[in-house]
């Protein structure tokens, strides 16, 4: 079957993309492969950045969480250091994230069918994992981490040492909310870090990044984070707080890559157009402003105009995916790190870094606005999730 626009992904960038294309007018196929939406292992906080690019897609962050984080606190080799957020932020589950996102865009008039999963691309046409096929004349390419035949991105793209995510969850538990309180938490050790949030439901997300040369030194990940907690007391303390939920990993992230080159049609978004290293807390920034982005490049240029957005994306993702990257390299060396720390938080470096790791979003265009009003009203995701 042929569509205008088809999105491979249900993830925020392509929930971004099918909102931004429904509300004016188009009617875009969006293809998830889960049939009930999980818990994915990256994401869990939420800029002040990208608190603002949702409400422009009509999303009220308070249906997320109410409780806002407003400080980051970072620990290195025994020392602490902690600075106020430029603004505040919130920590959510990537499933109330995705469930609200998804229920929004098929609100607005996009098709959303689950459990449809894309095997692989060749030559524009799409081949699901039920042996279908599916054509669009712009693809919009919003699989996350994970690569879709046919259009993976490069091997070379994860270095020689590559990240690996590794997620696992705490709590709830009044005496770990307590701990973390209003904070986003970066907890640094040699070759990763791991970022500790309290997200809506009273649990502690801790997603760590960690290069696959300390997985293979401890055994499996079970066993690194016994030795993590030995070597990281403040996350030992976490890691051992309330009750053990799965871990779960992916592996070969490629931090840093960017799609630097489009072809006609094909749009890459969210973690297929740039990876940014997590300690940044901009990943779900990038999704979203990907999304939203790319779709008005096609309802305004059509499927010509995607090599120009993706070389335009790419640019304006570069510098906040460079100092992240400078920042990760740093990081990953606490011995290093530790004692520049205190001085980062006087000097008002933390802010700084936090301030220029973060993505511009497109803003929401007078044309977009108007066809959306005309249509259905002013339809805004303000209400809680059953």
């Amino acid at each position: 079957m042929r569509h205008a626009a088809l999105i491979l992904g249900g993830g925020p960038a392509g929930a971004a993309a099918a909102i931004t294309l429904a509300r004016a007018g188009a009617r875009p196929l969006l293809i998830e492969r889960t049939r009930d939406t999980g818990d994915a292992l990256c994401g869990g906080f939420l800029s002040w950045r990208t608190l603002t690019a949702l409400a422009r897609l009509g999303v009220d962050a308070d249906a997320l969480n109410p409780a806002r984080i407003t400080r980051v606190r970072i620990f290195a080799r025994g020392r602490m250091v902690e600075a106020a957020l430029p603004a505040p932020a919130i920590g959510v589950s990537r499933r109330r994230l995705d469930t609200l996102l998804l229920r929004y865009a098929a609100a607005c008039g996009a098709m959303v069918e689950r459990g449809q999963a894309a095997r692989a691309v060749a030559q524009g046409v799409v081949r699901t994992g039920d042996g279908a096929t599916l054509t669009a004349a712009a693809l919009f390419l919003a699989s996350g981490k994970h690569d879709v035949r046919g259009l993976a991105r490069p091997g070379d793209a994860r270095g020689g040492d590559p990240a690996l995510g590794i997620r696992t969850r705490r709590g709830p538990n009044a005496a770990l909310t307590r701990m973390i309180g209003d904070a986003i938490e970066l907890h640094l050790f040699d070759r990763g870090y791991a970022g500790v949030v309290v997200q809506e439901d009273g649990s502690a997300n801790i997603c760590l990044a960690v290069r696959r040369s300390r997985l293979a030194e401890a055994g499996d990940p079970a066993r690194l984070l016994a030795a993590l907690a030995q070597e990281a007391p403040a996350l030992g303390e976490r890691l051992a707080a309330g009750a053990a939920g799965p871990v779960e990993a992916i592996a070969n992230v490629p931090y840093g890559w960017r799609a630097r080159h489009g072809a006609d049609g094909l749009y890459r978004l969210g973690d297929q157009a740039a990876v940014i290293p997590s300690l940044a807390g901009e990943g779900m920034g990038i999704a979203l402003a990907s999304g939203a982005s790319a779709a008005q490049a096609w309802l305004r240029d059509g499927v010509a105009g995607a090599p120009g957005w993706q070389v335009r994306f790419a640019a304006q993702a570069a510098r906040p995916l460079a100092i992240a990257g400078m920042v990760r390299s740093i990081a990953e060396r606490p011995g290093l790190c530790a004692p520049l720390l205190r001085l980062a938080a006087r000097s008002g470096l933390i802010d700084a870094v936090a301030m220029a790791t973060r993505i511009a979003h497109p803003a929401r265009s007078s044309t977009l606005t108007a066809d959306m009003d005309e249509s259905s009203g002013d339809r805004r995701a303000d209400v809680g999730l059953t």
